[in-house]
């Protein structure tokens, strides 16, 4: 069996891949997987580091904006494509395989579209709650769409052969929670708040936190990751304390979730399938950039079953909404609802499911 993914740009698109490719591993050891991805994503260190074949196809991303500037660019863009298009016809007739698998990112439209022009199989896997343009264009063609959310039904036309599978996300080492809040050097009888913004964190989660930063420690704990970028500058505002933990990146994220009662993050797709698998309640600040603003539809998909609640990115230094988060902090029996409804939307199995899939379509050959 010869599975090729085409994903990557950031970790969302390509750690979904990666879990995928590493049960296929498990169920066929013989099986011979390979990325497509570009130069300029975390694919082109990743991938090799995790030990799979890379191949690089130059493309990029339209602008997404009606400047004079952003046409002129895109016009480049199209040309780029068309190559790009040209090079995944060559990849696919070369590699020749049994499924194409894509998961987003500016890689995986040539790929995805040679793939169905050479009558490939092919299996598209969307995380988001709002699908990428890639998805809801290719998704005619896909021999199967594989949804992380139920929402997301809604935006493809085709409904045969679409499946919601959820988002394959990593698993961890948890242990219970007094351990874990050892594990960090904190207060064991305190509730304890997890904030995270990414590995390069997430400035406006940062700064509300920063400011009010006595309010929260007064009767709480926090595991903080800040990120790179801001990580110097927070720490030169926080004395050492027993209720507060910062560094630029959580290594050991299994015991952050289990000394954790409440998260505090961003709202993309992988954040989210880890805090459904573990039963999490959160805040969620969904990023106001992100393309299609799908962070915000995924943000709302957790809201409505009372996973979750969320603050917008402008609104969460406001004095209220650090309350709010304080007040739910210290409400157990919310907590506890809110961990449950977030259980409910778990598919711990994502992974599994998506390479019994994968198998399935190249059996078909």
């Amino acid at each position: 069996m010869n599975v090729l993914f085409a994903g990557g740009g950031t970790g969302g698109h390509l750690y979904p891949a990666v879990a995928m490719a590493g049960e296929l591993r498990k169920l066929v050891p013989d099986a011979a997987l390979s990325f497509a991805g570009t130069t300029a994503g975390i694919e082109a260190t990743e991938v090799p580091r995790l030990g799979y074949r890379l191949h690089l196809i130059p493309v990029r991303g339209l602008k997404r904006g009606w400047s004079l500037a952003d046409m002129v660019i895109n016009i480049g863009v199209v040309a780029d494509f068309v190559a790009a298009l040209g090079r995944a016809v060559a990849l696919i007739g070369r590699e020749n395989p049994d499924v194409v698998v894509g998961t987003g990112g500016f890689v995986s439209a040539p790929l995805l579209l040679a793939a169905q022009l050479m009558r490939k199989k092919t299996l598209i896997q969307e995380q988001n709650a709002f699908p990428g343009v890639t998805t809801k264009l290719l998704a005619v063609l896909a021999s199967e769409v594989h949804l992380s959310f139920e929402e997301a039904r809604g935006f493809i036309v085709k409904k045969e052969q679409l499946f919601v599978s959820g988002n394959p996300a990593r698993s961890f080492d948890l242990l219970d929670s007094a351990s874990a809040r050892h594990y960090f050097s904190l207060d064991e009888e305190r509730p304890t708040l997890l904030v995270f913004g990414g590995s390069r964190g997430a400035r406006s989660i940062n700064n509300a936190v920063l400011q009010r930063l006595g309010d929260l420690t007064a009767s709480s704990n926090i595991i903080w990751q800040t990120g790179a970028l801001d990580f110097e500058r927070i720490r030169s505002h926080v004395n050492s304390s027993s209720c507060v933990w910062i560094a630029p990146y959580i290594e050991n994220m299994g015991a952050a979730y289990s000394a954790s009662d409440l998260v505090l993050c961003r709202a993309g797709a992988s954040s989210i399938a880890e805090l459904t698998n573990l039963g999490k309640p959160s805040v969620l600040v969904p990023y106001p950039y992100a393309t299609g603003d799908h962070q915000r539809h995924n943000a709302k998909a957790l809201v409505a079953s009372g996973a979750a609640m969320a603050v917008e990115d402008n609104r969460l230094v406001e004095d209220t909404s650090i309350q709010g988060i304080l007040e739910l902090l210290h409400d157990a029996e919310k907590l506890r609802s809110m961990g449950v409804a977030s259980r409910k939307l778990a598919y711990p199995d994502a992974a599994h499911k998506l390479a019994l899939s994968i198998i399935r379509l190249a059996k078909k050959n």
